[in-house]
């Protein structure tokens, strides 16, 4: 989803250069949106893997 959202960025970038900022604008947006849905995506993963790994540790033990 990075890759995606680094994609939209460079679109958009090149596209602001070019002078078409309004769509410009409009894939530079999406790229913000992508960029914090994977991050929160990680951070979901992350307590996720965290509590998992745990629970697996008390079994073990």
């Amino acid at each position: 989803m990075l890759k995606l959202a680094f994609l939209f960025l460079v679109i958009g970038a090149v596209l602001a250069l070019l002078g078409f900022g309004g769509v410009g604008g409009a894939f530079i947006g999406i790229a913000k949106i992508l960029f914090f849905i994977a991050l929160a995506l990680f951070v979901i993963f992350l307590v996720l893997g965290l509590i998992a790994g745990k629970a697996v540790k008390d079994v073990i033990d």
